[in-house]
């Protein structure tokens, strides 16, 4: 049966194969440029989810001022725009080429407990997290990288091939559950984004002093076959030149007693991580992304009495 692709999704697969080829056919400083272009006119022209954007920065950032608020969400969708280009041009580069775009703090240590077994790496949307999965490919590990379905499927398989190209092994979300802990049964480094809204299925931990939907999926992984856990976090380096700064962290977190506890912990260490990272390069965020969509139970009851109450009154 022949696939029924929307309308839409024809148009912005169609917009999408343009950028790919014109951001490869020009020199790549004239790329990032034209990247950055186009997502300040998503961001400030067309305000492509810019309600939401603004929302956001000011959860995390409420004692920030307004115009430094509105400089960090514009600067997210040049930042976006810049690694889109990045990102389609990335097949044409090397190993040694895409290796020597990633500066590495403490490599030595995440090599070496590769080089033990099975090691989880949790990254999240914060600089450009798919060329720190293509650098440690280029440099040796064996990478396995969850990808997250979307609904333009011709969108996903094209990115998902892409990551194929530069030696990543992907692991459908669908199948997470069980290739990740086949991945890390062989000795493999399975990476994954934690920051994504787990929806109704999550445990609600602060994040920037809000609670957020957090998929306990990462850290279950890592309990359960006692991998290691490293946090990295790939931060654009200033100026024009695409290279890029990533810490390679052993994460540390209080041990609990029940698995719920250090599931919890090691979460919450992660968010530590993570909040200090966007603190030092806030515009290099998705702040695109729902991240505090879904509620906690007795928010939404709560939501739902003053509803009720406000209908009969």
């Amino acid at each position: 049966m022949t696939e029924r692709i929307p309308l839409r999704h024809r148009i912005e697969y169609g917009a999408y194969r343009f950028a790919r080829w014109l951001w490869t056919a020009v020199p790549e400083g004239v790329a990032v440029r034209m990247g950055a272009a186009a997502g300040w006119i998503a961001g400030s022209v067309l305000r492509i989810r810019r309600r939401e954007v603004d929302e956001h920065v000011a959860l995390a950032f409420p004692d920030r001022p307004a115009s430094w608020r509105r400089r960090v969400a514009r600067g997210s969708y040049a930042h976006l725009g810049r690694e889109a280009a990045i990102l389609v041009r990335m097949p044409t580069w090397s190993r040694t080429e895409i290796a020597a775009r990633v500066r590495f703090d403490n490599l030595e240590e995440l090599r070496a407990a590769a080089d033990r077994g099975a090691v989880v790496v949790l990254t999240a949307h914060l600089g450009n997290w798919e060329i720190a999965g293509a650098a440690l490919a280029a440099l040796g590990f064996p990478m396995d990288v969850v990808g997250k379905g979307m609904a333009n499927r011709r969108f996903e398989r094209d990115l998902f091939a892409l990551r194929e190209r530069l030696g990543m092994r992907v692991i459908e979300i669908t199948d997470a559950p069980k290739g990740v802990l086949r991945s890390l049964g062989r000795g493999r480094v399975a990476a994954l984004l934690g920051d994504q809204n787990a929806h109704r299925y999550g445990v609600h931990l602060p994040f920037f002093g809000r609670l957020a939907a957090t998929s306990r999926g990462p850290a279950l992984f890592a309990l359960r076959t006692g991998a290691p856990v490293f946090v990295g976090f790939p931060i654009r380096d200033p100026g024009w030149a695409q290279t890029y700064t990533l810490r390679a962290r052993r994460l540390a977190f209080e041990p609990g007693e029940t698995l719920e506890e250090r599931t919890m912990n090691l979460l919450t260490a992660y968010h530590r991580e993570l909040e200090e990272s966007i603190r030092a390069a806030p515009d290099q965020y998705l702040w695109q992304h729902k991240r505090w969509k879904t509620r906690p139970p007795r928010e939404r009851d709560a939501a739902s009495e003053g509803e009720e109450q406000r209908s009969h009154g």
